[in-house]
């Protein structure tokens, strides 16, 4: 038995959903192929960037995903860093992204990964289009110039009539996690920074542990940093404002083989005795891993197939959901006709050097630093000296959210300045940039400028020469490129883009800016529609 669709997602989760329903907005048909039936209440997954709120706004569901938060409304987000345990008096309450709100059109939010998972399957199911083939798992891939082919068994286990079927399309994104069948079937290789070291993950519920840390203003999570961590966190999560809580702390090898003491664990890194009932109890590998290419013909990689890292900073949820909306749009664009080869191969050409960039420089690096420091600095060995480089330490927070800026300025389906390259690093402006994520504006309306871009390209025109702006929506329709177009003064904020045209891509980043359109409107929309 066959059946056919333009796009078959492997994996059904949050990353392949999303994507699922990024393409079932722009009517492209599709399937998710996922083995699970039900949600993994792991609490994995849970700081959301005020980027990926911005991605909800867009499917429709921002409301509903802040109504799925755990913790009420409103709580604090941030974190406290102390040092030894949670009762030092060493302790800071450090800046984090909070510091870019003005940057974004929506605020970050918290909320564990099965809720956000919740959110998504609803907003799916409402999508003609899409298929979910939930209780089936992957087999096997095969692909040609025409199309590819997924192998699909139905778990036995949990159904009660068990088949096999082929799922044939014209594009496959594997979104299968980071033991992907599909990245090793179409043989794409992994590297990275493997620290050899073993992590617990403990999900515990404890109400003295919430009175416990009543001598902190209110936060979502507590890490603990000394000496003998080498580097790593012992962390605290908050899952909701009151008992339940999750727990990383890095542990022996044979943690995993014998009866290990967790409680006693986790009772040293918070400084004082208290009850606590274990739910859960895991392990993993303290490793940075990225393909060495998110594409095979006609085959893609999202999400933890294509990236691993540990859970510091809250980067992997967030990375996995830029990817699906970096490749939706692209993938929609290719299957109407007027998104060429250089945008799809742009997918794997942007993504990844943000990636390599964030694992290895904003994590492993990060890693190898506070390890650094921690054995240089320690108030038991010279006390003066730690107080003194203590405070200045955490008034680094902050600079590394402002420097936490994922561009493409070296995109061949973008303008950018000579030389540009894509990676994480940057600095957040209001100016329009090439490459570089749009920031929000007041239109004279009284709405947003995000609030009116659409779903395929928009042309900004803040007091532009009439006949640049009909060149460049004339090389549009000439092209089959679509766009609208949203005229407005210059003032009321929108100076500060310091461009009077602004060409924005369907995912908000921007292709071009200028004040008047270049000698070759159409060869900038070839370029921008990866025709060149």
């Amino acid at each position: 038995m066959e059946k056919h669709y333009q796009v078959v997602i492997v994996g059904g989760g949050p990353v392949g959903v999303a994507l699922a329903v990024d393409l079932g907005l722009r009517g492209i048909s599709c399937a998710v192929v996922e083995r699970r039936t039900g949600l993994q209440n792991i609490p994995k997954g849970q700081n959301l960037t005020q980027r990926t709120l911005e991605h909800f706004y867009f499917w429709g569901i921002v409301d509903e995903l802040r109504a799925a938060r755990a913790m009420p409304q409103g709580y604090p987000i941030g974190e406290v860093v102390a040092y030894g345990n949670l009762m030092s008096e060493y302790w800071q309450s450090t800046a984090g992204r909070e510091v870019v709100r003005d940057y974004y059109f929506q605020a970050n939010d918290r909320l564990p990964q099965y809720r956000t998972e919740e959110v998504l399957r609803r907003r799916m199911a409402t999508l003609p289009s899409v298929s979910s083939y939930m209780g089936w798992m992957a087999t096997g891939i095969e692909q040609d110039e025409k199309g590819a082919r997924v192998r699909v068994t139905q778990d036995g286990r949990e159904t009660a009539q068990p088949g096999v079927m082929t799922l044939t399309a014209d594009y496959v994104v594997g979104c299968d996690g980071g033991r992907s069948l599909v990245r090793e079937q179409v043989g794409i290789e992994r590297d990275g920074t493997d620290f050899g070291q073993q992590m617990a993950l403990v999900v515990f519920r404890s109400r003295e542990l919430h009175e416990g840390l009543e001598r902190f203003p209110q936060r979502s999570t507590y890490r603990v940093m000394a000496p003998e961590l080498n580097g790593y966190w012992q962390f605290f999560g908050r899952i909701d404002v009151g008992e339940g809580w999750f727990f990383h702390a890095p542990v022996p090898d044979e943690a995993a083989t014998q009866e290990f003491d967790f409680h006693r664990l986790i009772q040293e890194s918070a400084g004082f005795e208290f009850a606590c009932e274990i739910d859960y109890k895991g392990f993993w590998d303290l490793r940075v891993s990225v393909a060495e290419r998110y594409r095979e013909g006609r085959v893609f990689i999202a999400g933890d197939a294509a990236h691993t890292h540990p859970p510091y900073g809250g980067f992997g949820l967030n990375n996995g959901l830029e990817d699906a909306t970096n490749l939706g749009w692209k993938l929609a664009a290719a299957l109407k006709g007027w998104g060429g080869e250089t945008l799809l191969q742009s997918y794997s050409d942007e993504r990844r050097p943000v990636f390599k960039d964030t694992g290895e420089d904003f994590i492993a690096a990060r890693i190898k630093a506070d390890g650094e420091f921690y054995h240089r600095y320690n108030p038991n060995v010279n006390r003066e000296e730690f107080e003194r480089v203590w405070n200045d330490r955490f008034n680094e927070g902050g600079k590394r959210a402002h420097s936490y800026e994922p561009n493409y300025e070296g995109s061949r389906v973008v303008l950018g300045p000579p030389g540009g390259k894509s990676g994480a690093h940057g600095v957040h402006m209001f100016k329009a940039r090439a490459g570089h994520h749009l920031a929000p504006q007041p239109l004279s309306s009284g709405r947003n400028v995000f609030e009116e871009l659409g779903m395929e390209f928009t042309l900004l025109a803040f007091d532009a020469p009439e006949d640049g702006v009909r060149a460049l929506e004339d090389a549009a329709q000439a092209l089959g490129v679509p766009m609208k177009t949203i005229r407005d003064t210059q003032a009321g904020g929108r100076e500060a883009y310091e461009a009077r045209l602004v060409l924005v891509r369907p995912d908000q980043f921007v292709t071009w800016a200028g004040d008047a359109a270049p000698a070759d409107a159409r060869a900038l929309m070839e370029q921008a529609a990866g025709r060149r």
